[in-house]
């Protein structure tokens, strides 16, 4: 099933490392260890393999010194245990000094990359995190996650900051390519599935996952210096929700708590990481700081932070022994955090199976290229066709147009910029991942286009007229459009790059028939719509994009993507349009920019379906080349306590000529007195019929999805507590958020 009883707390009480969400590369981050004592590891109880973890982290720390516990609560000291000195991080003060670490502890490096491991040769370049939401294939993402543990492990990095997770409050955030999109139930299941696949996918080679950004960090506007303040049902329903579903449904090492404040607390220092997510959830790893966003001692250790990021600053020994010294922090909460830190290494594997003494070359293997390729077959949405698509086999002549097009760069854009999202800390143009090894689409195209019979003619789009002639003596033309995104800065606005626009209208104006394709990692408001005969949207697409490409063109795959957001026919129409106090906030007297979160519940599909705002392309649209049909829709038991097992039944037909693979979704509508804006995403199947085929479906969502997921729950702010109220719910199935087939069940 796509709502999966998973196999929650597998390993128990599972800590791990934690990771900056700044991308700053590996080799930056940890000093190469000086020559280690030799010491027999077999005798050191910390090693003793037949003890549990908890028995070994108590071992060393009871053997530890005190700073030699301290060495545990920053990462550079606890990652590199024979170096001793460090300049403090953002500070004018004396180097810091702690005794070496005790011998048999690993080296371990710390790796940013939600989508893959970062600036690095030899490894894939996959399609970006909201690619892998857009095939809403839980297993497929966690196929994914385990070749990229594989390949981080091999090139040195035992902990990936990453997954992340964001609500999609504003399609305008730069980071929106590296989240799941905008519903808390599609994005904590696949991030779950991501930690899954990092942690259990190689026993051998052991991955640490970090789930980033704890919390409400929706965007790259003064992320250092703002403060998302909402109302605690806003809170725990959209923001914190997707982490509890990602927690319970695969019990991450570590969660990295956020720059921004929350409700006027920094997110690092704020009694959430205890209350919510050590009480509530509970998460049972340990915390890590964002780079730079620790603000304090004693209030950041007291509140549930465990370890400051990079060099040591606010978590010094100078610090820690005059906190402790003030009675401002305990020995309790020292030991507490330590222990946290040491446990995780050691029960994920890092004690034990320590990384490559040299990065292995090349470890983007024949495997890992069929998989990011068939990512990018599954992500890819046709979000409009007019019956231009598949492309017939035969005699025909195609014009292929754009800069992402083709890996030859025109004004310094190419294929490999839509092949992944800017890295903002090298030099421009720069992607995150390694997109040397692409496989450019008109490359692909021409091969595929001649292996049917048919030609191709090329232009790179740089001048929309010229391009349009070269379109009107096809029978066909596909034209690119992009725009690049990134950490540190939001979208200006959602159109395209460049002359992005132009060119397509230019092209549509000329050409028989026109086939758009977006590289773009958020929504695209598109002026064009009604002139272009199809369109793909690609997200980042990964290095295997132009394969998948072809093979989408010509019908030897048939799309299956679905949106994992809303597009707006305009930016206006988003729930933060037009209001500063919303985005990007207004600034008090201490330049903190203040951002009002008062669309509440409204945001993503739940603001369109409350404001009755027709999108451009709602959430969870995607067509195929065949089309389906839900009938006989029926929810066993029809009247529950809501707390029992429910069955949602329907029967989905193939009702065209081709095999195609449906996405079937599942809706819920809460009683009215609950004040929900609207439906909100509970379940959803991939099902494959053949032509004429129908196949009676099943979604079951057990009592452990209904209690871990509040699938029938909100947030009863007068209790304190996630309530289920009594009345008749609505189930809606089909294949976007506009699904009509309907059933009812009570709750009493």
């Amino acid at each position: 099933m796509t709502v999966p009883t998973s196999a929650r707390r597998r390993r128990g009480v599972v800590a791990a490392l934690a990771a900056s969400a700044l991308a700053v590369p590996a080799l930056f981050t940890v000093a190469a260890p000086a020559a280690a004592e030799e010491v027999d590891c077999s005798t050191v109880p910390w090693m003793d393999t037949s003890l549990t973890a908890a028995e070994r982290a108590d071992a060393l720390l009871d053997a530890s010194s005190q700073h030699q516990k301290y060495r545990w609560l920053v990462e550079q000291p606890a990652n590199d245990p024979t170096r001793t000195t460090w300049n403090p991080a953002f500070s004018g003060e004396a180097n810091v000094v702690y005794p070496a670490q005790l011998p048999c502890t690993p080296v371990v490096v710390y790796a940013n990359g939600p989508d893959g491991v970062y600036l690095s040769a030899g490894t894939t370049a996959w399609p970006g995190p909201i690619a892998v939401a857009a095939t809403w294939n839980l297993e497929l993402g966690e196929e994914k996650a385990a070749a990229h543990g594989s390949e981080s492990f091999d090139k040195r990095s035992a902990v990936v900051l990453g997954p992340g997770i964001a609500s999609g409050r504003t399609p305008l955030s730069g980071r929106g390519s590296e989240y799941f999109g905008e519903d808390p139930v599609l994005s904590g299941l696949m991030a779950a599935a991501n930690v899954r696949g990092l942690e259990d996918g190689n026993p051998e080679k052991p991955i640490i996952a970090n789930l980033k950004h704890y919390v409400a960090n929706e965007q790259e506007e003064a992320r250092q210096s703002s403060s998302s303040n909402m109302d605690e049902r806003t809170f725990k329903q959209i923001y914190d929700l997707p982490y509890e579903i990602a927690v319970r449904e695969s019990d991450p090492g570590s969660v990295m708590c956020s720059y921004n404040q929350v409700n006027g607390v920094y997110a690092c220092e704020n009694d959430m990481l205890t209350t919510n997510l050590r009480q509530d959830y509970p998460f049972e790893g340990y915390v890590m700081s964002d780079f730079g966003s620790v603000h304090s001692t004693a209030p950041s250790l007291n509140a549930g932070l465990d370890q400051e990021l990079n060099r040591p600053r606010w978590f010094s020994p100078a610090r820690l022994d005059a906190a402790l010294a003030a009675g401002e922090i305990t020995q309790e909460r020292i030991d507490e955090a330590a222990f946290r830190v040491v446990h995780s290494y050691i029960a994920g594997g890092l004690f034990d199976h320590p990384v490559p003494a040299t990065p292995v070359a090349n470890v983007s293997t024949p495997e890992h290229k069929a998989l990011a390729k068939e990512i990018a077959e599954q992500s890819t949405v046709l979000l409009k066709n007019e019956g231009v698509l598949p492309l017939a086999e035969g005699d025909l002549t195609v014009a292929v147009i754009g800069q992402t097009a083709s890996s030859t760069p025109t004004d310094g854009v190419s294929a490999k910029t839509g092949c992944a999202w800017d890295f903002p800390f090298g030099p421009p143009g720069n992607q995150a991942l390694n997109c040397n090894a692409i496989v450019d689409p008109l490359t692909a195209l021409t091969e595929r286009v001649g292996d049917a019979g048919g030609s191709v003619v090329f232009d790179d789009g740089a001048d929309p007229a010229q391009a349009a002639d070269v379109a009107a003596a096809a029978d066909v033309a596909i034209v690119f459009g992009h725009y690049t995104m990134g950490e540190t800065q939001d979208l200006p606005d959602l159109r395209l790059d460049a002359n992005g626009d132009e060119l397509i209208e230019a092209v549509a104006a000329s050409a028989p028939k026109t086939v758009a394709v977006l590289n773009a990692g958020s929504a695209v408001e598109m002026p064009w719509i009604d002139d272009v005969d199809a369109v793909f949207h690609a997200w980042h697409s990964g290095e295997q994009f132009g394969p998948a490409l072809a093979e989408l063109v010509y019908g030897d795959v048939n799309p299956s993507g679905k949106l994992p957001m809303t597009f707006p026919v305009s930016v206006d129409d988003t729930p933060t349009a037009g209001s500063e106090a919303q985005y990007p906030g207004i600034a008090d007297a201490e330049g903190t920019l203040q951002i009002d979160y008062s669309e509440g519940l409204k945001v993503g599909y739940r603001w369109y379906e409350a404001e009755g705002i027709e999108p451009l392309f709602e959430f969870g649209h995607g067509l195929s080349y065949t089309d389906f049909a839900y009938d006989k829709v029926t929810v066993t038991p029809t009247s529950t306590s809501g707390d029992k097992e429910i069955r949602v039944r329907f029967r989905l037909t193939n009702t065209g000529d081709v095999a195609g693979t449906e996405v079937a979704q599942v809706y819920l509508e809460l009683p009215s007195s609950t004040g929900e804006p609207s439906k909100r995403l509970i379940g959803w199947e991939r099902v494959t019929l053949q032509p004429g085929e129908h196949r009676n479906v099943q979604v079951t969502l057990s009592a452990d999805d209904l209690a871990d997921m509040h699938l029938l729950e909100y947030w009863d702010t007068a209790a304190g507590d996630w309530a289920t109220a009594a009345g008749t719910y609505q189930v809606t199935v089909g294949g976007s958020v506009d699904a009509d087939a309907a059933a009812s069940f009570a709750v009493k």
